[in-house]
Formats: structure tokens, sequence, C-alpha cells
């Protein structure tokens, strides 16, 4: 059981990601792409990170 709460946890986080790589572009940041996109779960406690999240995503 606790193999697939792992694989469903590294399955959410590559998701969130790469989801927000590929949206990067429709976000008010320009530069740290690679940081934002690794730190993203920790990241969304920011309010304003949250926001070009939810950007990212829609984009």
């Amino acid at each position: 059981m606790p193999f697939f709460v792992w694989l469903l946890l590294v399955v959410i986080y590559t998701g969130g990601g790469w989801r927000f790589w590929a949206g990067f572009r429709q976000t008010n940041f320009t530069s740290n792409r690679l940081v934002l996109t690794l730190l993203w779960p920790v990241m969304l406690a920011n309010k304003s990170y949250r926001q070009n999240f939810v950007k990212a995503l829609k984009g």
C-alpha cells in the first residue's frame, strides 16, 4: 500500500510540474523557471505564486 501512495504522490508532483513548465509564459515570472517548477508544492503557500500557478495551468 505505501508503494501506491508514493507512486500517486510522484505522479501528482510530476504532473503539476509539467503543467507549470508548459504554461510558464502565461505567468508574471521572468526567470528561475526550473527552480519555480521544482518547488511548486512548497511555493503554493504564497498567494502571488498560487495565482500565477493557476494562470500557468489554464494557459
